[in-house]
């Protein structure tokens, strides 16, 4: 379903609504222009699983973790990963083993890591300067209830 965010705020509300429907073990594969929003994205995800914590880009530690909210978040930039190997050598299995949910932004370059029952998130610059197109796609996506505003 696509989605449209004129704001951070907006883009942040998205991923809110998202985490509602988040089970132990979901995998978000983002992908997406630089600076489009992902991280926004996923701090609104944070929110709405009850973290407090300051959620911030992963880019130079790969993941961050965060915990005390409804499911622990883990939020992986894979930027600077080469392979889905890689990923496998920081220990994706064991994170998913741990019962959260999975964040991960620039999936296209671990693709072959991910299980069916990913849900995408595409977020991309709109027509306007502050406006954002987001797709999400994946199992049970179509169900979501993001909301009257920004849906399309």
């Amino acid at each position: 379903m696509e989605h449209y965010s004129s704001s951070v705020q907006e883009t942040e509300a998205l991923g809110r609504a998202l985490a509602q429907h988040l089970t132990p073990g979901t995998v978000v594969a983002f992908t997406g222009d630089l600076g489009a929003g992902k991280t926004a994205f996923v701090r609104g995800m944070a929110q709405g699983l009850g973290i407090a914590q300051r959620v911030t880009s992963p880019t130079f530690t790969i993941v961050n973790e965060y915990e005390g909210g409804r499911l622990p978040l883990f939020h992986f930039d894979m930027y600077r990963l080469g392979s889905a190997d890689d990923l496998f050598d920081i220990g994706w299995e064991d994170f998913l083993r741990r019962g959260g949910v999975c964040a991960v932004e620039w999936s296209e370059t671990v693709q072959e890591a991910l299980d069916a029952d990913t849900i995408y998130v595409d977020i991309r610059r709109g027509a306007e300067d502050n406006q954002r197109v987001l797709t999400i796609r994946g199992p049970g996506s179509e169900d979501l209830s993001l909301g009257k505003e920004g849906a399309r």
